[in-house]
């Protein structure tokens, strides 16, 4: 059975991708003029597909996009809120331009993401713990429905990143989530063709790190944070 996304030709993915990208930004700059203020609701995804005249699954695509980069959240049974009011960036995140520099990113990310998960798992919370896990079941549900999950993936991490409650954390990780997409499409563009196995191992190393974190653990939340992202580095230079 051939894969729903390596069956898609690559044109219609494009196109789709650079219209969820319109819609993401056409939704910030209502934020930004004041339209959709902190907290409140969205119109919902059927109203967006509308106004915008695009799919609900594109208008879905740019809300998980706008979800992991924390600037909206979903509330079960409520809907889309907005979650903070994005800033104007003056300086663009780096991105990876050579092979060079996906090795400074994993040693990068590795200094932080683990020191990130073991802060977690001591000042984590309630709600953050769900977060975490409705962001692991959202991962789950995108992979089993033929999606690559990147979007899902980051917002995960940056789940994560918010249970430390420490805002230098959250900024920094944050600041990275565009070298993080790109070494994640990276990672799955050069993964091996056992793609239900691969599935399964990033979903035991993710769940890992949140059970860690959960029973809070930074020994074993900082473990596990460090094995998946050496694995992570390892699926894009060995294929794994």
């Amino acid at each position: 059975m051939s894969d729903p996304i390596l069956s898609t030709p690559a044109t219609a993915r494009t196109s789709r991708l650079s219209r969820s990208e319109h819609i993401c930004k056409q939704i910030i700059a209502s934020i930004l003029r004041g339209e959709l203020g902190e907290n409140r609701k969205l119109p919902t995804e059927v109203e967006l597909a509308e106004r915008y005249e695009a799919s609900r699954t594109t208008v879905r695509e740019a809300l998980s996009r706008l979800r992991s980069e924390g600037i909206v959240v979903s509330r079960r049974g409520s809907g889309n809120y907005v979650q903070r009011v994005p800033t104007l960036q003056t300086h663009a995140s780096p991105q990876i331009a050579s092979i060079h520099d996906v090795e400074r990113y994993y040693a990068f990310r590795e200094c932080v993401e683990v020191g990130a998960a073991g802060i977690a798992s001591l000042a984590r919370q309630d709600e953050d713990v769900e977060l975490m896990r409705d962001s692991l079941q959202a991962l789950r549900r995108a992979q089993l429905a033929g999606q690559t999950g990147v979007d899902e993936d980051l917002a995960l991490h940056m789940a994560i990143a918010r249970a430390s409650r420490n805002p230098f954390f959250i900024s920094t990780i944050e600041h990275s989530l565009g070298p993080i997409r790109q070494c994640m499409e990276l990672a799955q563009n050069l993964g091996s063709p056992q793609a239900g196995e691969r599935i399964q191992t990033i979903d035991d190393e993710h769940h890992a790190i949140v059970q860690a974190i959960a029973e809070g653990s930074p020994e074993r939340a900082e473990a596990a944070m460090r094995a998946h992202i050496g694995h992570a580095r390892m699926r894009i230079f060995e294929g794994g």
